[in-house]
């Protein structure tokens, strides 16, 4: 019998990196371009270097949680990923496959950036959570006003001023009605809409300059965000 609380997400991209790239990337590299997982408590249950890996968590009753990354050598340097994400959502299942499925297409776009501009290069990740105030309906929209990018597609150059954090010059490498990215020479920012999805907004900084400094990075945009939201 199937669990109707099992839920499967699947997703299919190529990757400007070679398998053994990609496969740093996702296990010992997260940090860059998702978040950091090494303290996760993960069973490798498939471990074949640089084509195959699964990785499950497993809970009472039943519940468990398990990414596969399967990784196929392509012309130029580039691989294939075919990625499953699956497990059991026990609470307001619509929602959270809504929110983790659109968080998958955000996340390996970010990894694609990731590999294209910045493979290998140390990092310092910074994750700044936005007031509660921009759980509103619009909280996301307010967030884009106020950083000046209201009207900017993917693609698009800016050069933006922002009070409290500076200068920041560079290209909206992704946006749609949930998240944004951009990126500069030196740092990758990502933008979470999830007041969709009943949370706060959130934010992470990958900074590759080699000068970063995550309590600073925080202060900064936290002061950014308490204005943005006051």
């Amino acid at each position: 019998m199937t669990d109707n609380r099992n839920f499967e997400i699947v997703y299919d991209t190529e990757l400007p990196g070679t398998p053994d790239r990609v496969w740093e990337a996702v296990t010992t590299g997260t940090p860059a371009w998702m978040f950091p997982t090494d303290g996760w408590p993960d069973v490798k249950t498939v471990q074949e270097y640089p084509t195959h890996l699964v990785s499950r968590i497993e809970g009472p009753d039943g519940w468990f949680n398990q990414l596969e990354h399967v990784l196929e050598p392509l012309d130029g340097g580039r691989a294939r990923l075919h990625y499953v994400h699956s497990g059991i959502f026990a609470d307001n299942w619509d929602e959270q496959y809504d929110g983790a499925s659109r968080h998958t297409e955000f996340y390996l776009h970010t990894l694609g950036q990731y590999l294209k501009y910045f493979d290998g290069q140390p990092v310092v990740f910074t994750d700044i959570q936005a007031p509660a105030a921009s759980q509103a309906p619009d909280g996301f929209a307010r967030l884009r006003n106020a950083l000046g990018v209201d009207s900017a597609g993917q693609g698009s150059r800016v050069d933006l001023e922002l009070d409290g954090v500076g200068r920041l010059s560079g290209e909206v490498d992704f946006s749609n009605e949930h998240f944004l990215g951009l990126r500069t020479s030196d740092a990758m920012y990502r933008f979470f809409g999830r007041n969709a999805w009943g949370a706060p907004v959130g934010m992470t900084v990958h900074d590759f300059s080699g000068t970063g400094d995550p309590d600073a990075t925080a202060k900064a945009w936290g002061g950014f965000l308490e204005k943005a939201y006051a």
